[in-house]
């Protein structure tokens, strides 16, 4: 009889142990997964860096760069100079300044594995300042029959002027080798201010583009950019069972 009761003891503390194990193994582990690297990514728009070689009256040098702040998320902006000279068929002038944007990329793409790259939406807030020279202009002629329109020379410079703007952008980094990649974005801007001189308007705002559409916008650029690995984060994966 004693040893009736100690098999069934032993027996229904297997049994327990069996269910106590069953429950631990129905409740969803966590394993090591792959591995996400944030860090800043740091490069240089090629498309206004090589303008200047075949436009000789360009001249411009934009820096990029993005830091990982989520999985998906990314603090992003650019800094960058230009010197555009515009010939048109009423004035010819020069704006010359720098600008700064800065706003957040989300990205889209699911990676998998080891790959980082990025199908990206963004928003900017844009801020320039610069200066216009007017080289010269055409007085209008309404009666080009009667004589040649006159060309006067000015060489007067606006300074101090600014201008401030959103934008929205889509864009593409795709890694090429280790810690390089290469990307474009297209852009639509904004105008949300513009400080204009007296007789005379912006034309051409560094980082804005061409303001001939009134108040709206729209660019692009090429970027090669490095990769300053920072930090490793695991990612946990759900274990199947």
């Amino acid at each position: 009889m004693k040893r009736t009761s100690k098999f069934l003891c032993s027996l229904l503390v297997l049994v327990l142990s069996s269910f106590s194990i069953e429950a631990q193994t129905t409740k969803t582990d966590t394993i090591a997964g792959k591995t996400n690297r944030y860090g800043l990514r740091v490069g240089v728009d090629l498309f206004k860096l090589t303008r200047g070689f075949y436009e000789d009256d360009y001249k411009g040098l934009e820096i990029v760069g993005d830091y990982r702040l989520t999985k998906k998320y990314y603090l992003a902006g650019e800094i960058g100079n230009e010197d555009k000279t515009v010939d048109d068929d009423q004035l010819n002038f020069t704006s010359k300044g720098t600008y700064f944007r800065a706003g957040i990329d989300y990205n889209l793409y699911e990676n998998w594995l080891d790959m980082e790259n990025m199908v990206y939406i963004g928003a900017r807030y844009g801020v320039s300042s610069f200066s216009q020279t007017l080289n010269s202009y055409t007085i209008y002629n309404r009666y080009p029959y009667f004589g040649a329109s006159q060309e006067i020379v000015s060489g007067e410079k606006f300074s101090g002027l600014s201008a401030q703007w959103i934008e929205v952008l889509m864009g593409v980094k795709a890694k090429v080798i280790n810690n390089f990649y290469v990307g474009f974005s297209l852009r639509v801007n904004k105008l949300l201010s513009n400080k204009k001189p007296d007789n005379f308007d912006n034309l051409y705002i560094p980082g804005f583009n061409r303001t001939y559409d009134g108040t709206f916008g729209a660019g692009f650029n090429y970027t090669v950019s490095y990769f300053i690995p920072i930090y490793k984060k695991k990612v946990p994966v759900a274990a199947k069972k």
